[in-house]
């Protein structure tokens, strides 16, 4: 009986070893499993294989997901930046130019060339070192301006006319000149001319006075032709005083007028309008006195000169078609401009000019190589390129006859046509090449 017994206890045995071979952190539910179920099992996975083969899944999953994501990001990227640059060349002429030109002040004409006076006023000082005392005698200066209300005839004043002043001082005209009549509503003529103190002295020097013309006194012109200053009358003197010596008078207007000319040229320059051009050589500086002392009671002397630039300012767009007419080939009248029109040599022809202010007309030369280009109507251009196929690019081209050459870019680059907005179209022009 004790053989049976023994036989049980190693089946028992076997149960049990087999049981503890299992996986010690295996589920409860698993290890309490029927034995046909656990060996009818084909493979078993622990827990850590089956993380590694999730993790595998999870990470294939990632990579597609990236990998649509990308596209997505690239077909985004190349709608939002997408769209058509057109650089174009316009039609060009080298034009050598020297010609002549005359032109009206402040003409309407359509047909005539007309020209701006601008003008600003200024003045440059510099302080001189002048150790040595001269006897010095000097006349008052300053300008007045002289009215005819007498008759509608001018009236011609000689050089030295005596003007007699409200001080009671005698001052003299300093050039001949003539005073235009009244107008037809009565309006008296009226001319400035400089005039001097009839002797030296700084009783001669005052503020602003009225005059009358001394060689009218008992006729009816003396009540009909008067005069009044502009400023101040200065300048006048007699005694010691530290003046700057005649040799180095000259070199030193010369240094203040250059100075003065360069420091108003700045000025006048801001005050050009849109559409309108200042040549370089076309500025005139005028001074107020020519006849400078420079001299003071101080050592220290400074010397000061003033005066007037003017400019002759011209209408951009005229005056290029003066330019253009009779010197292009086959020109047909199109719209042009001179890229470098600035940088042409301009030469005024008048001769001697006394007063510019006054001035009604001048005659000038334009020299130089002048760079002609056709202008381009750029709205018009991305008008007719909205929606077209790239194909059609050269064709488009060919109504354009003042377009030498054109290149475009599409983007993306697998586009075949033109945007169909205006806003996603730019042009380019190279006017300056």
């Amino acid at each position: 009986m004790s053989m049976p017994k023994k036989v049980l206890q190693d089946i028992k045995k076997v149960k049990h070893e087999i049981k503890t071979e299992l996986p010690k952190n295996l589920p409860k539910s698993r290890i309490e499993r029927s034995e046909s179920d656990l060996f009818s099992r084909p493979t078993f996975y622990t827990p850590e294989v089956m993380e590694e083969k999730e993790s595998g899944s999870s990470r294939y999953a990632l990579w597609v997901i990236a990998l649509i994501s990308v596209v997505f990001l690239f077909f985004a990227v190349s709608f939002l930046f997408s769209g058509a640059k057109v650089t174009v060349n316009p039609k060009t002429y080298n034009l050598a130019l020297d010609k002549s030109f005359s032109a009206l002040r402040d003409s309407n004409a359509d047909d005539a060339l007309s020209f701006n006076l601008v003008s600003i006023p200024g003045e440059e000082s510099k302080t001189i070192q002048v150790a040595e005392e001269k006897e010095v005698s000097t006349k008052a200066e300053g300008t007045v301006v002289i009215y005819n209300a007498f008759s509608s005839s001018p009236q011609t004043l000689d050089i030295n006319t005596r003007l007699e002043g409200s001080n009671g001082k005698i001052y003299k005209t300093k050039t001949k000149t003539s005073i235009p009549g009244m107008d037809k509503d009565g309006k008296p003529g009226s001319v400035e001319v400089g005039i001097y103190g009839s002797e030296a002295g700084e009783e001669y020097n005052s503020g602003p006075l009225d005059f009358k013309i001394f060689g009218f006194k008992g006729t009816a012109k003396y009540s009909k032709f008067y005069a009044r200053s502009k400023g101040d009358i200065t300048g006048g003197f007699e005694g010691k005083l530290h003046q700057v010596p005649d040799d180095q008078k000259a070199n030193l207007v010369e240094e203040l007028e250059k100075a003065l000319k360069e420091k108003l040229l700045k000025d006048i320059t801001k005050q050009i309008p849109d559409g309108f051009t200042l040549f370089k050589d076309a500025v005139f500086l005028e001074l107020e006195n020519k006849n400078f002392s420079f001299a003071s009671s101080d050592a220290n002397v400074v010397a000061t000169i003033k005066g007037t630039l003017y400019g002759f300012l011209f209408n951009e767009k005229k005056l290029t078609k003066k330019i253009v007419e009779g010197e292009i080939p086959n020109y047909d009248g199109s719209d042009v401009f001179i890229s470098n029109l600035h940088d042409l040599e301009f030469s005024l022809t008048n001769g001697d000019i006394s007063t510019l202010k006054d001035i009604k007309n001048v005659n000038f030369n334009l020299s130089g190589n002048a760079r002609v280009v056709w202008t381009i109507d750029a709205n018009k251009l991305i008008s007719d390129l909205l929606g077209k196929h790239k194909k059609d690019f050269n064709q488009i081209l060919s109504q354009y006859p003042n377009i030498a050459s054109a290149d475009m870019v599409i983007k993306p680059a697998w586009k075949n046509s033109f945007p169909n907005k205006s806003k996603d179209i730019k042009i380019i022009m190279n006017y300056l090449q």
